[in-house]
């Protein structure tokens, strides 16, 4: 006979929490959404130029960032960036991928949202930071 105790039976309910979880998770990777995702991600990661334009975004971006802490960025390097990064866009497969990323985003938010209805809770009597008297 085993006897539970209020930290155990907390203990097992937290650990069912986190196993409902890794099942949602699970779950989660079968929908289509995230299917599509997975594939369009690995056809980017498969893709020469693509990932040529990535490289070429992500060096431009860095050399932006520092330009930026040392005050000589220009607009026309904002520029340059976002026409880098629109080439980059605009090819087929990074297309398909931004896509899948969007659905999947909308999916994952409507599913937190279905999590988060039961969790409402109104803490607006509470906004103030004091103590009531």
């Amino acid at each position: 006979m085993s006897i539970e105790t209020e930290a155990d039976g907390e203990a097992t309910e937290l650990s069912r929490v986190e196993e409902l979880a890794g099942e949602l998770g699970e779950a989660i990777t079968q929908t289509p959404e995230y299917q599509r995702f997975e594939e369009t991600k690995e056809a980017v990661e498969q893709d020469d130029e693509a990932q040529e334009k990535v490289q070429e975004f992500e060096q431009m971006r860095q050399e932006f960032m520092l330009a930026r802490q040392t005050g000589e960025a220009t607009q026309e390097d904002v520029q340059k960036i976002r026409e880098t990064q629109q080439e980059l866009h605009s090819l087929p497969v990074m297309d398909e991928y931004l896509q899948a990323q969007e659905a999947l985003e909308q999916r994952l938010e409507s599913l937190n949202t279905a999590i988060s209805e039961p969790l409402a809770v109104d803490f607006g009597d509470q906004a103030s930071g004091c103590c009531e008297d």
